[in-house]
């Protein structure tokens, strides 16, 4: 099951039954099924909280990924800030909706076992998040 769980007051739509079965359909392109996932929506004290009490970093980012992944199911928590995805599509000049997508997927692609720490694996993961994207449609 996919859920989506808000602690923010960011006022956002998000379509749920597409993008559950949009991800629920990235997954089995890598050949995982989908267990529990839930998208945690925050703020940017609530990620730096989460991210000073569980990994030791003292600082901002826009997903955290809490992996729970068996070797054939994708399961996990993702925190989402949406202060940072906000403040990012800015930057970028890119709708705060667009940029929202591509983190709710990259969340997803981590739980499959792509990496983004070396300049390599980070263009792979841009790679896959670009089509991902491309099968996004309302």
């Amino acid at each position: 099951m996919i859920n989506f769980i808000y602690q923010t007051n960011i006022n956002f739509q998000l379509p749920i039954a597409h993008c559950q079965r949009w991800l629920r359909a990235v997954a089995a392109s890598y050949g995982f099924e989908t267990g529990d996932l839930t998208y945690i929506f925050c703020d940017d004290e609530e990620i730096l909280r989460v991210n000073r009490q569980f990994l030791g970093h003292d600082y901002y980012t826009d997903v955290i990924t809490f992996d729970y992944s068996t070797t054939t199911r994708v399961s996990g928590d993702i925190y989402i800030s949406l202060d940072t995805v906000k403040s990012n599509a800015g930057q970028l000049g890119i709708p705060f909706e667009d940029e929202l997508l591509r983190i709710l997927v990259h969340g997803l692609l981590h739980l499959t076992g792509q990496g983004d720490k070396t300049p390599e694996t980070k263009a792979q993961m841009t790679d896959k998040e670009n089509k991902a994207l491309a099968c996004w449609s309302v």
